[in-house]
């Protein structure tokens, strides 16, 4: 056992069940906690009321008040994670950095960085398994190969799946209680010395009641019913990954099949990092987009003249968030019946989705464009009126967000959705051979 540790809160903003902060108070007479702003991420961030950052910053405080009265300080650190992280190990005089690991290219090569720093002053960096059940090297193939189609991976995955795996790592009683080092009092950063303002947007609080779960599986597609707005909990850190696999097996194996999407996107990013920038099959980058800047920006705001691709559009730009469902639909009428770029979509939706995470996102629109590894084919094309006739008949969901609808202000359909799928077959063809 070590004197002295450091436990860097990411994308774990919890005390309980946080598998990185139970293995520092095991392992240290002392903990001290440090969460930091990484300005490179920040730099990315285009909004200066992004609702993302004032939901971190709350959370910071939260977890401060809880630290407080456990006699110590969450210190928050704004800059360059690989510099700011080894000075403050060093100036701390700790022996070891605890962290939970991230699966994105940025953090790998950050983290990898960061621990060749700490070998060379002599202390260790150890990372642990915190935001997924099964990591990407845990379910492979046979011959040792990562899946690319969903199906045999999520059978794979729960035939790796033992309940074990649930249980949640006591990270919050007595051992909390004696081995925080007790620091003086340290004020947070203001969100106004850190760029940013107080956000408009309230991120929700996650639904995962007995009775939502039970009907899952009779609602997920259907975008009148809300959703369980776990997402950005689950991106944060601010519920456990763990708990919430094990509400799902208790209520509900739709639920739970979507938990082990989540964890198959990340996989895929880990083992192959290119779906960042590129498709995950290589022929889908000689397609000719049209990419029409007047075209993208009426798909952005919600003026298309396709009812279920302007709720969408709108619902996102008013509350940050939009349906499963009907992300399915806007990103099929972007790329396939306006040929224009994936990615372009891609962006929109990560500055703009309060749960964004770049894994699903990357994978989600890479299903739609049909480049990815377990995309819908090429030639499937959503038709946006029959989708809302079959998800919303009724024009419950579309009404909220288009109350213009049935009236002569609401705009002419942009593009004619066959002539349009006839020129996305044409070109995706011609790509393709």
């Amino acid at each position: 056992m070590v004197d002295t540790s450091v436990v860097w809160f990411r994308r774990d903003l919890r005390l309980h069940d946080n598998h990185a902060l139970f293995q520092a108070l095991e392992q240290s007479e002392q903990v001290i906690p440090v969460f930091l702003f990484d300005t490179a991420i920040l730099s990315d961030v285009q909004d200066p009321d992004d609702a993302r950052v004032s939901f971190i910053y709350d959370t910071l405080l939260w977890l401060n008040q809880q630290l407080e009265q456990l006699g110590t300080t969450l210190y928050v650190l704004h800059g360059d994670p690989q510099l700011e992280i080894p000075t403050f190990v060093e100036t701390h005089k700790a022996a070891l950095l605890f962290a939970n690991a991230d699966y994105e290219p940025y953090a790998l090569e950050r983290d990898t960085t960061i621990n060749q720093t700490l070998a060379a002053m002599g202390k260790s960096f150890l990372l642990y398994k915190d935001q997924v059940v099964l990591g990407p090297e845990e379910v492979l193939k046979d011959d040792g190969k990562p899946y690319t189609v969903y199906t045999p991976y999520m059978k794979k995955w729960k035939s790796r799946f033992q309940e074990t795996l649930l249980s949640p790592y006591p990270s919050d009683g007595e051992l909390l209680k004696k081995r925080l080092k007790p620091a003086s009092k340290k004020a947070l950063p203001l969100l106004e010395q850190l760029g940013f303002v107080r956000s408009r947007l309230q991120v929700p609080m996650p639904v995962l009641d007995a009775e939502f779960l039970q009907h899952y599986h009779q609602t997920r597609d259907l975008p009148q019913h809300d959703t369980s707005r776990l997402g950005v909990h689950l991106r944060f850190g601010t519920r456990s990954i763990r708990e919430v696999m094990k509400k799902a097996l208790e209520y509900s194996e739709a639920f739970m099949n979507e938990l082990i999407w989540r964890e198959f996107y990340m996989t895929i990013l880990w083992h192959f990092p290119h779906v960042v920038t590129q498709s995950f099959k290589s022929k889908y980058d000689h397609i000719n987009w049209r990419n029409q800047e007047q075209e993208f920006k009426q798909w952005c705001k919600g003026n298309t003249g396709f009812p279920m691709v302007d709720a969408g559009m709108r619902e996102l730009n008013s509350s940050g968030f939009m349906h499963n469902r009907v992300r399915m639909v806007v990103a099929s009428f972007l790329v396939k019946d306006l040929l224009i770029d994936w990615r372009w979509g891609e962006a929109y939706f990560a500055q703009k989705l309060l749960d964004y995470e770049l894994a699903s996102n990357n994978g989600g629109w890479q299903w739609a464009a049909g480049s990815g590894c377990d995309a819908a084919p090429y030639f499937r094309i959503f038709n946006p009126e029959s989708q809302q006739k079959k998800f919303d008949p009724d024009y419950r969901y579309i009404k909220r967000w288009v109350p213009e609808l049935g009236t002569n202000k609401y705009l002419q359909p942009m593009v004619n959705h066959k002539e349009a799928r006839v020129r996305a077959l044409s070109v995706y063809k011609k790509a393709l051979q």
